[in-house]
């Protein structure tokens, strides 16, 4: 038996084929992104691009999964790569060390990419990646606000014009309208009405961005390899 013997067994070898055929773009390794990253490297994605360009914090240990007392000061996208490697020895990973902007967006996408996963907190990111995939032809993913949520069992895909409580997705709609933008865009979204409290520090906790991830993850996988 192999390391993927299990997944060939749900989806099938041709299928596990085409997932090491893929490569996918994640922008964003926090709470959300690093969990869907460990999802897709266990899934046997071929080639994985990792953007961030922050260091691994003591405050990031509630929530992401490469934070540990050992990793703290260290960046994100090398404990990254390393630990892909660790998982699966014969996926690509490529990092790039940037917060990535309009300016910047090219070097990202030097390869051709099949995927994005948009785990990244900044609107104005997001919507470059939106304007990108527009323009190439990309599927996405995006995940939208996990702060200040409780209740992971609140979490849906859904298309960004479908989403309602999130203000994030609405900013975005509106953008994506003010551009004619008609690119579909499936978003990992909450209907939790946010917790309130007098921090201005936005509130985070182990389970709901983790599951975000892992939606993420779940909904390429399960595109690519035709179950969707």
């Amino acid at each position: 038996m192999n390391a993927w013997n299990r997944l060939e067994l749900l989806v099938g070898n041709d299928a596990c084929k085409k997932l090491r055929s893929t490569t996918v773009l994640v922008v964003g390794l926090g709470g959300v992104g690093g969990y869907a990253v460990e999802a897709l490297a266990r899934s046997g994605i071929g080639t994985l691009i990792l953007v961030d360009y922050d260091v691994i914090e003591e405050t990031n240990i509630n929530r992401q999964l490469i934070a540990l007392q050992s990793t703290i000061g260290y960046k994100k996208t090398e404990m990254w790569q390393a630990r892909i490697k660790e998982i699966n020895p014969s996926c690509k990973v490529l990092i790039k060390d940037i917060f990535l902007t309009q300016d910047n967006l090219l070097e990202a996408m030097q390869e051709k990419i099949d995927y994005i996963v948009d785990a990244c907190d900044t609107i104005s990111t997001k919507m470059e990646l939106i304007r990108y995939c527009e323009k190439n032809d990309t599927k996405m993913i995006s995940s939208m606000g996990m702060g200040n949520k409780l209740d992971p069992s609140k979490l849906s895909i859904i298309e960004i014009t479908k989403t309602s409580y999130d203000p994030i997705a609405k900013i975005l709609r509106k953008m994506m309208r003010e551009e004619n933008i008609t690119k579909k865009v499936m978003t990992v979204c909450s209907t939790e009405q946010p917790v309130t409290h007098s921090e201005q520090t936005i509130a985070s906790n182990a389970f709901v961005p983790a599951v975000a991830g892992l939606l993420c993850a779940s909904y390429v996988v399960q595109d690519i390899v035709g179950e969707k």
